[in-house]
């Protein structure tokens, strides 16, 4: 993957979700666009026009509007961004595809399968370019590991072995991430943490052949941190998964609710040559903060194998936020050559396909 080189015009990008308030938008997608040639923040909405005019004031934003379908079919907007609670994407994603436009949604692309195949299904109609936002797949490390894999490193994968703690979904919520204790909504520790994770393993192996499942919701109350309320949650806290890969090697995955003082990420990938061992303080990979430590051949202890710096090609961005860089570097080069390497909403598809084969097992008991 190559960095735009400017030879084409900047694209317009419109964000839905950039608040003054903080937030994923500012928090991920501005520092992300800031690093990537060939972008050019122009347009935001916000729910009122006072905010919209503090947010275009705070960040620099020529364009500011209350209504996401005005924002889309302005003619200085070339890619909408749509960063906001998942309950919401479908409302903002389809005046966007109607408009021309093309669209990078955050991951979940939608609240359910069906709701993802619409979607994916209108975007194929219209020919719209499109992204979604599974960036651990374009997290320089992620890559690194991939390749690591694909070069023999380990020689023939046997098995791996993950181990993740969401930090959300755990005995305390905040007022903000409230909406994530319902499963209806689609944002739950089965979709993000896990489900980023789980969208990077299988980059890095491959898919599942067959799998069995079992869930559980261990906190059924959970407490608001400001307010001292008790909700009831009903997404899952306890995601276990069990299962061959179409490469044959066995994988064990366990993701837990709330931190834990022990281990919060650890993914083992095991084989005939050596092994891989990634760890970090969150289950939230996505982020891209892990160590990779690896030993092969006749060696018996780990070494730290440091990223190499040609998987960071984006000066001036660290954090959550390089992952997501990387990932806009990917799409403007796929706009660029025609190339489709980039997560868009067939994909996403494909990975809602996989969360709701995982759900299907835990409910029926059955091996799918």
């Amino acid at each position: 993957m190559t960095q735009s080189t400017g030879s084409l015009k900047p694209l317009g990008v419109g964000v839905v979700g950039l608040s003054a308030n903080g937030g994923w938008g500012s928090r991920g997608h501005l520092p992300a666009l800031q690093a990537v040639e060939g972008f050019e923040l122009r347009g935001l909405t916000a729910s009122t026009p006072e905010a919209a005019a503090r947010s275009a004031e705070k960040h620099g934003v020529p364009l500011a509007f209350t209504d996401p379908a005005e924002l889309a079919a302005h003619d200085d907007i070339d890619l909408v961004v749509v960063a906001v609670r998942v309950p919401r994407h479908r409302e903002l994603i389809v005046p966007a595809l109607e408009a021309g436009k093309a669209v990078f949604s955050e991951w979940p692309l939608a609240v359910d399968l069906a709701e993802a195949e619409e979607l994916a299904a209108l975007a194929a109609r219209l020919g719209a370019r499109t992204a979604v936002g599974l960036q651990a797949r374009s997290a320089p490390g992620v890559r690194y590991v991939r390749d690591l894999i694909a070069d023999g490193y380990v020689g023939e994968v046997l098995s791996t072995t993950l181990v993740g703690s969401g930090g959300g979904w755990g005995p305390v919520v905040g007022a903000g991430g409230a909406y994530t204790t319902d499963r209806a909504n689609g944002a739950s520790l089965m979709t993000i943490p896990f489900g980023h994770t789980l969208d990077a393993l299988t980059m890095c192996l491959s898919g599942f052949a067959s799998l069995g499942a079992t869930t559980a919701t261990r906190r059924p109350r959970v407490r608001v941190a400001e307010t001292g309320e008790f909700l009831t949650m009903t997404a899952e806290d306890q995601i276990a998964v069990s299962g061959e890969l179409e490469n044959g090697a066995v994988a064990s995955l366990h993701y837990r609710g709330g931190s834990s003082r022990g281990t919060n990420l650890l993914w083992e990938i095991n084989g005939t040559e050596g092994d891989l061992v990634i760890t970090g303080g969150s289950g939230h990979l996505q982020f891209g903060q892990f160590e990779i430590a690896g030993a092969r051949g006749g060696d018996s202890t780990l070494s730290v194998l440091p990223v190499p710096e040609r998987y960071r090609n984006l000066p001036g961005v660290s954090g959550p936020a390089e992952a997501v860089a990387h990932a806009y570097a990917q799409l403007r080069t796929d706009i660029e050559d025609g190339t489709r390497v980039v997560p868009d909403f067939a994909h996403a598809v494909e990975h809602h396909q996989l969360l709701d084969r995982i759900a299907r097992a835990a409910e029926t008991g059955t091996r799918q």
